[in-house]
């Protein structure tokens, strides 16, 4: 792996934003941005922007030249954050209330050259 990015905290259920991830691993990076671009998932947005800040760090490596059209996305993985609970809540049975869950994420993106 030559580069990596991670976003942490990122407002996308784990289960969700694997789905897309799965759609770009050992993908080159231009085939990766078309696919983001076009996939119609709100956690597509945020793996674009990330892969493009993963691109972004290998072009500013400063002792190694890297040509852009022969990185493939070569690791990609989605972890749980931790919960946010929001302050609302759910009713539940027998006049009870749940605390409504909202579940975010750590995405990690390896860039590696192609061979």
């Amino acid at each position: 792996m030559i580069v990596k990015a991670v976003a942490k905290y990122v407002d996308s259920s784990p289960q969700k934003a694997r789905l897309v991830a799965d759609m770009i691993r050992g993908r080159s990076v231009g085939d990766a941005l078309a696919i983001l671009r076009f996939t119609k998932k709100r956690a597509a947005r945020d793996l674009q922007k990330l892969l493009k800040a993963a691109v972004a760090n290998a072009e500013s490596l400063p002792n190694r030249q890297v040509d852009v059209d022969n990185l493939v996305v070569s690791t990609i993985f989605v972890d749980g954050a931790s919960l946010k609970f929001r302050k609302r809540t759910l009713p539940a049975p027998m006049g009870r209330a749940y605390r409504f869950v909202k579940r975010q994420s750590h995405i990690t993106i390896g860039l590696d050259e192609k061979r």
